[in-house]
């Protein structure tokens, strides 16, 4: 949908629309994170949670999967998300890389570029720049002919991405500067914008999830003519295979830094993930920290709605302080800090303010260590009883203005303040049973009607009316005149307030509200639908045609009940097949060398390498494995026995049990996903390089002098000054050496510095060679500086360059085809350990009624390491070790009947597998009316006597 062309631009406060101040308050999406389908209900939940612009990044990786073949089409339809932003009223921030990160395999870039000759990434480099610019060629016009300007949503574009976590340097400049004039040189007019990193005529966004004080000072110091913007606030966090479940930004916690990023005086805010998604076909990435930090294939991030697109608690936050800030952005946009010098707070509270001439904000804080009611005498002496939870911040309007006349000072959290049906109303909301304190100072105050005992007083003198209310579940409305123009205060507890919905997008184009359902979304039709778990709650519609309002009971509407067990999704029929390599090896179709070559080299994107070679022992027994560039995952098989799975990479030495005379050793490496963010982008996957039968593996975590201790870096420690740490080692014979882990900027072997380019000790994991360093035969000594404690890696890999393997058989995912499928005998246990399986079931699409809104996941108890195909759709890697335990299936992939398949490394049995719905399945959905009449438009007709206009 195309509107009327505008102008975006910005002063030292905010952006503005045609002259206008907004506040962007703006919802990160990514369209490559769910079906097209899903599109319309993610983006409608945003606007309904009162965002107004949509972030996004553009994958290239995505859409240009081989070298010159560009897709735009079907889920990688980045024109069209753009589009149904635009049909939806929502703004768009455009981040089109080239790099994006976004725990997005490499970082957004195509596989087949680290294959490229002379390529440096992220750097003014020719060759790389090369292909920036074809890739530019294709994506900018797609932006360029929608950004606001020409009528379409796209208001602002990123430049780069995080660049200053990398460098900060004249090179860094030209690069970004570089990309900067691409963007313009390909008609870009709306602003650009930068994220932690600048460059010159680009406003710079911070990224963070609290701290908000701090990064408004430093953005404000380097540019102190641009508005103040989080380009990123985390709302949640990723998860990795192996690592707990990312449940530390809490709903609570959300709350408090979203209210200190207003506090502080920032004018936009994009909430990074509102919706995360989930990393299909194998797209999840990997980052620093270790070198096994692998994203699982959820990216539900924690975010406000999760990754089956339900709405959460935080989402319930963001919605309450989204209205809020839509209700009084008129001062917030405006306002300054200002000090609370004749403001006095109970002990263990602190207040700063925010104002504007005699409007103010006061934003209460307690560091109580329990919910308290406390006491805030404002300037004028006004005493305001406030509840408010340990660590909370809670808003306090002192005489902002309302409307032309009328002043409202609030404990309570205040939302709407818009004209609805005729009537300014506002909805003012407490915690369940607690106390909150209005007044409104006007002429000609009086209280009309309303549905509650509340105590309330008019001073004649001062032209102001109290209210002091208890919020209860049960909604109240009262009515009053002030100023000679009706007013509606509609008193809420916030659970109440949090099944409150604005509308602003039916076919009238009017504003609506209505409170009650749990849950709302819009069809494609403008219809508006409602869910709600308790049939017996009212059901408020405000803004009927001509009606102030009518209030329904919710069963009016549900023809079909919760139903207390939705229709079982039965697996039958399953088959299972073992790939061909297990019995004959490597296809004869397969590669010859001399050395193993990592996937970029094969010509292989995704999926599974299986290298093979054969060697002689003499004696049999135990041997170690020596792979010094290793960065996936590895099943490692001698004989067709499994001998390890590795999980620590980048270099490792692994136990194995040999034969004598004549071995099969074989590893079969899963591409696990490249760096996402390093300065080591484009690392080589799978295996690469020579491979070493015999060495030493040895933890050097203990045992580092220190000036006056020894120092175990696998222990807590905390030492003063960040000593320098010295160890030494007995290479023995040994040539060949080297140090992979938490490895300390500053490494010495032997007096001589090792230079690891680009490293941070942040990144806490290197592979670092130090053969050239090492003296065979004698004592050699380690010098580090202290970085930090403990550290989960530090080993030295020692080994001679003469017992290098050779004569390498390498085949791709055609090794892994199966054959031969026989029927499963469930109830059996596993199959033999290391053994690969295929399965594949049937199932049959569950009938259930259009009125509920169902969502399926496959939960894999039992299984082990694989991935999971649905009807020819790739829904992503699995790997039981946690957190991620069931895995979405889009309903919209599902046909009549449905095969799945999946490969399981260790061929453990699918007996338990089970397709479930999630919790929120059970409950109808229904059309809600917006036109007051009392009858919907539409199947459920007429819902009779029980609704009442007020």
């Amino acid at each position: 949908m195309t509107h009327k062309p505008a102008e975006m631009t910005y002063d030292h406060r905010s952006f503005l629309l045609n002259g206008t101040r907004v506040f962007l308050n703006s919802a990160a999406v990514h369209y490559f994170r769910s079906p097209k389908e899903e599109w319309r209900e993610v983006l409608m939940k945003a606007k309904l949670a009162g965002m107004n612009c949509i972030d996004t990044y553009f994958a290239w990786n995505v859409h240009e999967p081989n070298e010159g073949v560009w897709d735009f089409e079907g889920d990688r339809d980045c024109g069209a998300f753009l589009d149904l932003c635009a049909e939806l009223v929502l703004w768009v921030i455009a981040r089109p890389g080239p790099f994006i990160c976004a725990e997005w395999d490499f970082g957004g870039f195509p596989w087949w570029l680290s294959g490229k000759e002379d390529v440096k990434f992220r750097e003014y480099n020719e060759a790389y720049l090369h292909y920036v610019d074809i890739y530019f060629d294709k994506l900018i016009p797609l932006l360029r002919e929608r950004q606001i300007s020409s009528g379409g949503p796209v208001i602002l574009v990123q430049v780069e991405n995080e660049y200053g976590y990398l460098q900060a340097d004249e090179q860094a400049s030209r690069y970004m500067n570089y990309l900067r004039d691409g963007l313009i040189s390909r008609g870009i007019t709306v602003p650009l914008i930068t994220c932690v990193g600048g460059a010159e005529g680009t406003v710079e966004g911070a990224n963070f999830w609290s701290g908000a004080d701090k990064h408004y000072v430093e953005l404000r110091a380097k540019q102190p003519d641009a508005p103040k913007l989080v380009t990123e606030f985390w709302t949640g966090w990723f998860e990795h295979w192996g690592g707990s479940a990312a449940s530390q930004k809490t709903a609570s916690l959300y709350e408090k830094h979203f209210m200190e990023v207003i506090r502080a005086g920032f004018t936009g805010i994009s909430h990074y993930m509102f919706y995360g998604g989930t990393n299909f076909n194998g797209y999840g990435g990997r980052t620093v920290g270790a070198s096994d930090i692998f994203m699982v294939t959820s990216y539900d991030y924690n975010a406000p709605l999760n990754e089956y697109g339900r709405i959460t608690d935080k989402y319930a936050a963001a919605k309450r302080l989204s209205y809020f800030l839509s209700a009084f952005q008129h001062l917030l946009l405006e306002a300054e800090e200002i000090t609370a010098e004749e403001v006095r707070a109970s002990k263990g509270i602190t207040v700063r303010g925010r104002g504007l001439s005699r409007q103010k904000i006061w934003f209460v804080e307690s560091r109580r260590d329990e919910r308290a009611t406390v006491n805030i005498t404002l300037e004028t002496g006004r005493t305001v009883p406030l509840s408010i939870a340990p660590g909370q911040i809670v808003p306090i309007l002192d005489r902002v203005q309302i409307a032309e006349g009328v002043y409202l000072t609030s404990s309570a959290l205040i939302t709407g303040n818009e004209e609805v049906g005729g009537e300014l109303t506002l909805f003012a909301a407490a915690d369940r049973g607690q106390r909150s304190w209005i007044e409104l100072e006007a002429e000609g105050l009086d209280i009309l009607s309303h549905g509650l005992n509340m105590v309330y007083e008019i001073d004649p003198d001062r032209s102001a009316l109290r209210l002091d209310l208890c919020h209860f579940e049960e909604p109240a409305i009262i009515r009053m005149m002030a100023s000679k123009r009706s007013f509606r205060l509609v008193v809420l507890d916030q659970a109440a307030m949090n099944r409150l919905w604005r509308v602003n997008f039916h076919h009238d184009g009017a504003v609506h509200y209505v409170l009650g359902p749990d849950d709302m979304d819009t069809d494609s039709q403008g219809k508006v639908l409602g869910m709600m778990d308790d049939p017996d709650r009212s059901l408020i519609v405000l803004g009927g045609r001509g009606q102030g309002g009518i209030r329904y009971i919710g069963r009016d509407f549900m023809k079909q009940a919760p139903l207390a067990i939705l229709p079982p999704v039965t697996l039958h029929s399953w088959e299972s097949s073992r790939p061909a390599f297990v019995t004959d090896g490597v296809p004869e179709s397969g590669q010859l060398v001399k050395q193993p070559v990592d996937f970029t080299r094969y010509g292989q994107d995704y999926g599974y390498l299986l290298y093979e070679c054969d060697f002689e022992n003499e004696e049999g027994g135990a041997t170690n494995l020596m792979v010094p560039n290793l960065q996936d995952s590895a099943r490692i098989y001698v004989n067709g026995e499994e001998q390890a799975i590795v999980r620590q990479l980048g270099a490792a030495g692994v136990r194995i049990q040999c034969a004598q005379g004549r071995n099969k050793l074989q590893m079969l490496i899963q591409h696990m996903g490249r760096l996402n963010f390093s300065p080591y982008l484009g690392e080589s996957k799978g295996m690469k390089g020579p491979v070493y039968l015999g060495g030493e593996v040895m933890d050097i975590r203990r045992d580092w002098q220190a000036e006056n201790e020894v120092i175990h870096l696998d222990e807590v420690r905390d030492p003063s000054d960040g000593p320098l740490l010295r160890r030494s080692f007995l290479p023995g014979s040994y040539d060949r050496a080297i140090i992979v882990g938490a490895v300390s900027r500053g490494l010495r072997v032997n007096g001589q510095e090792v230079l690891m380019e680009g490293y941070h000790d942040w990144f806490a994991f290197n592979t670092v060679d130090i053969s050239q360093f090492v003296q065979p035969g004698q004592v050699n000594k380690i010098e580090m500086p202290y970085s930090a404690a403990p550290i989960h890696r530090l080993e030295l890999l020692l080994w001679q360059s003469a017992d290098e393997l050779t004569g390498w058989r390498i085949s791709g995912n055609e090794a892994l085809r199966p054959r031969d499928w026989k029927l499963q005998q469930l109830g059996q246990g596993a199959a033999p350990a290391g053994n690969p399986v295929w399965y594949r079931c049937k199932f049959d699409k569950p009938t259930i009624p259009n009125s509920y809104h169902v969502r399926l996941k496959l939960r894999l108890t039992g299984m082990s390491k694989g991935f999971i195909l649905l009807n020819g759709h790739h829904l992503g890697r699995y790997w039981q070790i946690g957190p991620q335990e069931d895995y979405k299936v889009p309903v919209i992939w599902l046909q009549e009947e449905n095969e799945l398949l999946l490969f399981d490394e260790a061929g453990h049995s699918p007996e338990h597998i089970r397709l479930l719905y999630d919790k929120p399945s059970i409950y109808p959905w229904f059309e809600i009316p917006l036109d007051g009449d009392g009858e919907n438009d539409g199947d459920n007709g007429d819902v009779g006597g029980s609704a009442t206009q007020f």
